[in-house]
């Protein structure tokens, strides 16, 4: 029977297939509204008898509407949950992988089609994957009001999202052994957001000893100081019409919330002259609150504060293709236009001129979007990498650089597109855009390729090639046979090496 007993009571799950079951929607947290709305999150309630677990949980509130993911409804309470496949029960002690999803810390949820966990199950893992809060109620700064609790908690942390990820890994830690998994091999990976949460984990003390391994895909660089926190809330309070209090904030509905982050976003579209958010107005992110997240993870893994755990990193080539080709990103096509994104990012002189040189007769639009995925993504994942590597940890990179031709220009290698490989999930139709279409021959060999790097690195810590070393940054490049030439050449990473990081965006 797939029954398995838990902490908080016995769950019941189902076969995905003929060798891996799936456990979904096991609440590891209570829902965090109510009493329990911007504070840490508390323990889930026990049940008696066997707890029904065959489909998602609730995703969080977001106005996002993703292809073949559910979407949030006013109203949804319990989203804290996991979900877990493993391979059909046969003694333990396998690898476990636990899997945090991206979005820009303000959409998307464990129940997208591309992180389905029975592939890499039956690559020897178990797949957990965890909803948290995102958007305002996981990232938005609540001001203090009053004095602390007596127990000196604070009373309305920041980086409630991340706390979510720390208890959602304490759980996986007391019950993932009832499921086949070692508690003493975890691996923590994630995508996007949910890299970069990773990255932050790394380095958070409260997060110590709860994984032994972490995989960053497209880790995206932006943390935000406290001001710039604080400032985001007063536009969002305002956007609502509240109070920027913990009173004021508790008031508004968390629709209320989503409604009014998106005003804000919009606003920052609509209005060029309005700094580094015009471009991609992210308003949430990681806090550096001094407590829960006491340092950047750049900082902080040069400090050793992520000692002992080996870090593998990728990131695709044209990262932001992604975000220009769904019509998120401003556009930027004239030679003035990107003039001035340089300088609200305050990117070193002579650098998009290297861009220039390195791709000659480039559109200004192609030379932008290179610049921007380099920035938010690439150059900090070598970073995150290479400063792991100085401090004495070990890191292994890999960039994504697969594309595909079609009637319509194909796809790109961008931002996201290496998951459905990495998850071994290129069939599912929902991710068509992702991939360009149906998956040939050879996207089913570099998909099988993918997973087997993430089942050994889980496993072993090895996942096929060189680690990061003094002497040269080793890489692993995935791409298929049929992968067209490039249109347009990496530029050279010294032009990056005057860049300030972490991105501090205000």
């Amino acid at each position: 029977m797939d029954i398995f007993k838990t902490t908080h009571g016995a769950v019941r799950g189902f076969r995905a297939s003929a060798d891996v079951v799936a456990v979904l929607g096991i609440p590891y947290a209570a829902p965090p509204f109510g009493a329990h709305r911007f504070r840490e999150p508390a323990p889930a309630t026990a049940w008696t008898g066997v707890r029904d677990c065959t489909a998602f949980g609730p995703v969080a509130p977001q106005s996002a509407e993703l292809p073949g993911a559910p979407v949030w409804s006013p109203g949804d309470e319990d989203i804290l949950t996991v979900n877990i496949w493993t391979p059909v029960p046969d003694g333990g002690g396998l690898p476990v992988l636990v899997w945090i999803h991206g979005g820009a810390y303000t959409f998307g949820s464990s129940a997208q089609p591309d992180f389905d966990g029975a592939a890499l199950a039956r690559a020897g893992l178990v797949v957990v994957t965890l909803n948290h809060r995102i958007g305002f109620e996981g990232f938005g700064h609540v001001p203090a009001d009053g004095p602390a609790p007596a127990d000196g908690a604070t009373a309305h942390p920041d980086n409630r999202g991340l706390l979510d990820q720390v208890a959602a890994l304490r759980w996986v830690r007391e019950n993932i052994a009832a499921f086949g998994g070692d508690p003493g091999n975890v691996t923590l990976a994630g995508q996007s957001s949910g890299a970069a949460s990773v990255a932050c984990l790394m380095v958070m003390d409260r997060a110590r000893g709860l994984f032994h391994r972490a995989i960053a895909h497209s880790p995206a660089s932006p943390c935000y100081p406290l001001d710039v926190a604080a400032a985001t809330t007063r536009e969002v309070a305002a956007a609502v019409g509240c109070p920027a209090t913990p009173e004021g904030l508790a008031a508004a509905t968390p629709q209320a919330l989503v409604l009014a982050s998106d005003q804000v976003v919009d606003a920052y579209r609509q209005d060029p002259a309005s700094g580094s958010r015009h471009y991609d107005p992210s308003l949430y992110a990681p806090v550096l609150d001094g407590d829960v997240l006491p340092t950047d993870p750049l900082t902080g893994m040069a400090e050793g504060r992520a000692g002992g755990v080996d870090l593998l990193v990728c990131h695709t080539t044209e990262e932001y293709r992604l975000l220009d080709a769904v019509g998120s990103s401003a556009k930027v096509t004239t030679g003035e236009q990107l003039a001035r994104f340089a300088d609200d990012f305050g990117l070193p002189d002579g650098l998009v001129a290297g861009y220039q040189a390195a791709l000659p007769g480039a559109p200004v639009l192609d030379l932008y979007l290179a610049v921007f995925g380099d920035l938010l993504f690439a150059e900090y994942a070598h970073r995150l990498a290479e400063v792991h590597a100085r401090a004495g940890g070990r890191a292994f990179l890999a960039r994504f650089d697969r594309r595909r031709a079609g009637p319509h220009g194909g796809v790109r290698a961008w931002h996201c597109a290496d998951i459905p490989f990495a998850f071994g999930n290129v069939d599912d139709e929902n991710l068509a855009f992702l991939i360009g279409g149906a998956p040939t021959p050879e996207d089913h060999e570099l998909a099988d390729r993918m997973v087997r790097a993430w089942a050994d690195f889980a496993a072993t810590g090895d996942p096929g090639w060189p680690a990061v070393d003094d002497s040269a940054t080793h890489a692993r490049t995935w791409s298929t046979a049929d992968t067209p030439a490039a249109d347009v050449p990496a530029a050279p990473r010294a032009l990056w090496a005057e860049a300030r990081f972490p991105l501090l965006r205000p």
